[in-house]
């Protein structure tokens, strides 16, 4: 009785981490989307403007959305430019800042 015991506590612990390994396979597995390409889309444009947007990558990333927000951080034309991407169904957030100096942009509501 005892070795019975002892046997289905061991397999029991070794099901445990099976599984939790292949639960990490599993996520090694799914795409890390990052939100720099977001940014070096951004970075094209040659004008700014403060507010908030987001969106979704259609087909390129399924499940993932981003948001972003675009704050004038000078008067001079410098921006700060914050970008967020999440998962739908939940996990830590990717978050990437970033500055651009678009000094041909309108006026912020700041300044």
């Amino acid at each position: 009785m005892i070795a019975a015991g002892i046997f289905f506590m061991c397999i029991f612990a070794i099901l445990s981490l099976v599984s939790s390994n292949i639960r990490n396979a599993r996520l090694l597995q799914e795409p890390q989307v990052d939100a720099g390409m977001l940014i070096a889309d951004l970075c094209q444009t040659n004008q700014l403007k403060e507010g908030t947007d987001s969106g979704d990558f259609g087909n390129l990333y399924k499940g993932y959305k981003w948001a972003c927000e675009i704050r004038q951080f000078g008067t001079n034309g410098l921006f700060k430019v914050d970008y967020v991407v999440t998962r739908n169904n939940g996990g830590p957030p990717n978050t990437m800042s970033a500055f651009l100096f678009r000094p041909d942009s309108p006026p912020g509501a700041g300044f």
